[in-house]
Formats: C-alpha cells, structure tokens, sequence
C-alpha cells in the first residue's frame, strides 16, 4: 500500500545543514495498522510530513499504491489529499460552525458525492465508532475522545488508501485514548483500513501490527506484534529504555 524508498531529508540554517531523514526505507501493507516511535529529533514527525507531501523530501520515493505521489502537481496532491489519504491530528482540526456529522461529512462534500451516499457513509462510521448519539451535537459540547474518534470517522469517508496520524492520543486522557485506539483498531478489522501513525505514547502503540523505532533519522529497529498486547507492550518499553540508555540492539 505504501513503499518509502531511500527517503533524504535534510534543513539548512545560514551554512549548516540539519539531516533529518537518512535512507529510510520501509513498506506498510493493506490493512496494516503501524506505528512510528522514537524520541524528539528522530525524524519521525518529518518522515510523516515527508509521506504526505506537505514538505519536500530531498530524495527518494513515496509510493502510494505504486503512484510515486511526491512527483504530483498541487492540483494532483490536492486531490490525492482528499480521496486517498485520511488524516488524524492531535489537536482534532474539527470546524466548530459544524455539527459532529457535518464535519465527518466534509470530504465527500469537498467531493461533491450525493448527500444519500454521504449520509449512509457518514451514519455508518458514526455506528462503528460509538458517537451516533452525538452525530447533532458540536464540537464544544463534547469530550476530547468523542472530537478524535469524530476526526478518525472523518478520515475515513472516501475510503482512503492510507490514514496518517500524528500524535493522536497526544491531548487525551487514558480513557479517552484507549477509545480512539479501539476506533483505528475496529476500523482495520472491519473496513481493512491501512493506518500510520506517528505517536509517543508506548500503550496505543502496543496495539499496532508493527512499530518502527527511529533514532537520529533512520530506522533503528522494527518490532512486530506476534503475541498478546501485553507482551508487545514490554518489548516495546525494553527497547525504548535501551535506545535511551545508548544501546543497540
């Protein structure tokens, strides 16, 4: 589904240059729910603005379904933007004018679909991820949780190929973040959704089929869920303390 091949990003301030991304290279498959870590200055928040075309990379391949989208037009992006990418941020980016199914609604109107298609679509998402009550209310009347999950089923109107998020259980409570979590969870197992996200938090990372761990802008190990959560959990943490405490595996 996505293909990051040899992937240079690099900043330049007065005569430094900063190199940010060095040679990543790494495959997310259809269905995949994967996840980036590593520590600030790791490059992992670059790789995800690098991935969506929001900044230039230096060189390198982003394959989207074999579609090398780093060489598209504005006007191409756009549309890749909104029909094949979903994406998720930490601060929800919901419009507060709208209610919580207007907003989901948003990419099919920029789309211009039916309102029938986007009704059934936007009440469907709405079911899976538990916020149907709420489908009237705005974004001031609920919680954190409820605004994340509105921003997951938002993604997740067009069918996108691939869903980017960043950070998205940085500004919830456990509670609210094991619920967004379910939400990317339910949405791979049950409309096959293939997720990328960037996070800092060890315990929704646990949850993923796989976790990339960068350091100083490579990849530095790739771990893969085979067993419980909860085991994953503790590779995860073991692998952490060490990269922190300067060691390699």
């Amino acid at each position: 589904m996505l293909k990051v091949n040899h992937l240079f990003k690099s900043y330049k301030t007065g005569n430094t240059v900063y190199e940010v991304l060095k040679d990543v290279s790494f495959e997310v498959k259809e269905g995949e729910f994967v996840a980036v870590m590593g520590p600030s200055g790791s490059g992992k928040t670059t790789l995800l603005n690098c991935i969506s075309c929001f900044i230039p990379k230096d060189e390198g391949e982003i394959l989207l379904k074999d579609r090398d989208i780093s060489r598209l037009s504005e006007k191409q992006l756009a549309r890749v933007r909104n029909e094949r990418l979903g994406f998720v941020f930490q601060d929800f980016m919901l419009l507060d004018g709208l209610t919580v199914f207007e907003n989901v609604c948003i990419p099919k109107v920029i789309k211009e679909a039916p309102y029938e298609e986007m009704e059934k679509k936007a009440q469907s998402l709405l079911a899976l991820f538990g916020i149907d009550a709420i489908s009237d209310k705005y974004p001031a009347e609920i919680s954190g949780g409820q605004k994340q999950r509105t921003a997951v089923a938002r993604a997740l109107m067009n069918d996108p190929f691939l869903i980017l998020a960043d950070e998205p259980t940085g500004n919830l409570d456990s509670k609210s973040s094991e619920a967004v979590i379910g939400a990317f969870v339910s949405a791979s197992k049950t409309l096959k959704a293939t997720t990328f996200m960037v996070t800092h938090d060890t315990f929704s990372a646990s949850y993923c089929d796989r976790v990339l761990v960068m350091k100083d802008g490579k990849v530095f190990q790739e771990l893969r869920r085979t067993g419980e959560r909860r085991e994953f959990l503790g590779q995860l943490l073991e692998v952490l303390a060490a990269m922190n405490g300067g060691e390699e595996k």
